[in-house]
């Protein structure tokens, strides 16, 4: 069942000969600057050459200066200080960013990161009555804290000083819920503030560092957690008389957490990343420079592909399948043999991670293959029960990305209901609705939801609240519990309560140009590297042609999930073309079209009748010393 798609080609304009003379760059590439929403010759030169000096400077984020400062005042009076981060990438390099300043700094501080499968997301109780025990003076909190308003205020009556730092969104109310909202509540344990039309609930903290929060005036809000902290760092530093080199040495940390959090790789984001990539490049961390040798990269060749889907997934892996504090020692390391050790384990459980997250996928794929009522389903409901937890939201992305819907994957849980799923609230709610009674007879299942931009997956689950015992996520993604005898109504009311038509459910394909394969040459592929580091929000660019003559194809890889063609254009030029991934939807798609003997022909390289449309990014391919120019198939038709 192939996914629908709808192509079309980005039709923005501009003055690209223009562009293309005073930046001396080719008009193809003037014209993918334009298409990334980039507009002005300042903003073009700030997108080509921006380095630090770009960056807004930290004081300007409501509650920085005020956090560097109580933090300087804590660490004189020798006050034991705890970080408590959070169990993904996001959370690790937050939590090592700060961890490693405060001890420069001569903090006497430790750290300590929820268990996914114990805790579930954030502060707690726990975490709080294990700090009092131990006589912790100042919690400080990264990539997470800002919902926390129970447990920040507990923390409070317990006479500790919480400093939270965060980059989620703080909870709200709808403002015209406000009067009786706000009488009910406790002014010591939520601070409503009216901005925007909305409610704001902030916790009773000492000091929240947060871009989103009310009043906030710093200019760019899409930093993720360890960029916040990384703030704070800059600030401490500066008034501990540390220099700026040192601060800047921990901002590979804040740039891979940005790509690893799946943050917008634009405007100080995109300097974060590109100034993070060189230090990291070169970074003298064993723990990180062992990662990289386990998972056979070279240094100098870094790019936030690596960071995304080979480096940081092994940093996640330790906090899906183990405890993210393996990968934080692993940062922390002082020793080669101790990074080598834990890299070399990391890179397991990873290796792990992946194995099983493919035979889930499989294992959904195939119910919703045997079964014409999941076909026909706009909204994608499927029950694993042996699939890991926490691996849940990573098959969820894979069936939405291979069929284009909405979808929800739920297992049998694991770990307490009070977790809703591993998915942070952002959209500023969290519901439950389930009557909790006799939940134990029945059992309770468990899941995440991967979303499609017309479909608002948090909105859509509020209509069906009772079903669900809790729930929280945004539009985009959502975590959740029910009881397991409820799966099938969650199924057929959300169904029902759908009204995404066909046109939505086909997922836009947006080229940047259509360019004949025969216009590519290693010029215009060493040109695109100016517009790196590609990833949320600046995509890599994608290219088009048409009616390409399949002349021959051939499958290869060690697990045999590449397809390589030899295609040719109607102006006669070849080239070679890559398209990774599973080959059988794309032969199962060529026997629909063509037929099986075509299928039997191109792949003997007999001549056939194939003759497709490629969505491609070109690039070099180098082996033996020789090199030659190829295509990277993303979409086909």
């Amino acid at each position: 069942m192939k996914k629908k798609e709808k192509w079309y080609v980005a039709a923005k304009k501009a003055d690209f000969s223009a562009i293309a003379a005073k930046f001396g760059i080719d008009q193809v590439t003037a014209r993918l600057i334009r298409n990334r929403g980039i507009i002005g010759m300042d903003s073009i030169q700030e997108y080509l050459h921006g380095d630090l000096s770009s960056l807004h400077e930290p004081e300007l984020m409501k509650g920085c200066r005020e956090a560097a400062e109580l933090l300087e005042k804590k660490i004189q009076e020798g006050k034991k200080i705890r970080i408590i981060g959070d169990y993904d990438i996001d959370g690790v390099c937050a939590t090592y960013i700060l961890y490693r300043a405060i001890t420069a700094c001569g903090g006497n501080v430790d750290y300590e990161i929820p268990d996914r499968m114990k805790d579930g997301y954030g502060l707690n109780k726990r975490l709080i009555e294990f700090a009092c025990q131990e006589q912790v003076d100042t919690i400080l909190t990264c990539d997470n804290g800002i919902a926390a308003i129970e447990e920040i205020a507990y923390a409070k009556e317990k006479g500790m000083t919480v400093i939270v730092t965060d980059h989620h969104e703080p909870l709200f109310l709808a403002a015209d819920d406000a009067e009786s909202k706000e009488e009910s509540e406790d002014a010591a344990v939520r601070v409503p503030m009216l901005y925007e039309k909305r409610i704001y609930r902030l916790p009773a903290a000492d000091i929240v560092v947060n871009p989103h929060q009310p009043g906030c005036l710093y200019p760019y809000k899409k930093l993720c957690g360890a960029a916040v902290a990384w703030k704070v760092v800059c600030v401490l530093y500066r008034w501990m008389g540390h220099t700026k080199a040192e601060a800047d040495e921990l901002l590979a940390f804040a740039g891979f957490a940005t790509v690893g959090d799946v943050m917008d790789l634009d405007g100080e984001n995109r300097v974060l990343v590109k100034e993070g990539l060189k230090r990291l490049r070169r970074t003298k961390n064993l723990g990180m420079n062992a990662l990289i040798r386990a998972n056979n990269l070279e240094p100098a060749a870094l790019t936030s592909y690596h960071i995304g889907f080979v480096l940081g997934p092994c940093i996640n892996a330790s906090g899906r399948l183990d405890t993210a504090k393996r990968s934080l020692r692993l940062l922390l390391s002082e020793t080669e043999q101790e990074a080598e050790e834990i890299a070399a384990q990391l890179k397991e459980l990873n290796d792990e991670r992946k194995a099983m997250t493919e035979e889930a996928e499989k294992a959904a794929c195939a119910l919703i293959e045997a079964d014409k009522r999941h076909q026909e389903d706009r909204v994608l409901v499927v029950y694993l029960p042996e699939c890991h937890e926490s691996i849940a939201g990573i098959v969820a992305g894979r069936l939405r990305e291979r069929y284009y819907k909405p979808t929800f994957v739920l297992t049998d849980a694991k770990a307490p209901v009070e977790d809703a799923g591993n998915e942070p609230a952002e959209s500023g709610a969290v519901g439950s609705g389930a009557d909790e009674t006799n939940v134990a007879e029945s059992g309770i299942a468990k899941g995440s939801g991967r979303s499609i931009e017309a479909y608002s997956m948090f909105e859509e689950m509020v209509k069906c609240q009772d079903l669900f015992l809790k729930f929280g996520g945004h539009p985009m993604a959502a975590g959740f519990s029910l009881e397991k005898n409820r799966i099938s109504d969650m199924r057929r009311r959300l169904n029902e309560n759908c009204r995404l038509t066909e046109d939505e459910l086909a997922e836009k394909v947006s080229i940047d140009v259509a360019m004949p394969i025969n216009y590519i040459s290693s010029k215009v592929v060493e040109e695109l590297s100016l517009l790196e580091p590609f990833g949320k929000g600046n995509e890599k660019p994608l290219f088009a042609d048409t009616s390409l003559f399949v002349v021959s194809a051939r499958i290869l890889g060690k697990n045999k999930n590449v397809v390589k063609m030899r295609v040719q254009n109607r102006q006669g030029y070849t080239m070679d073309a890559l398209l990774f991934g599973d080959p059988e939807p794309f032969q199962t798609y060529l026997r629909q079209k063509f037929g099986e003997k075509e299928v039997q022909n191109v792949f003997s390289g007999r001549s056939n009748r194939i003759h497709m449309d490629f969505t491609y990014y070109p690039s070099i391919d180098e082996y033996m010393g020789r090199t030659s120019l190829q295509i990277i198939i993303k979409n086909y038709r």
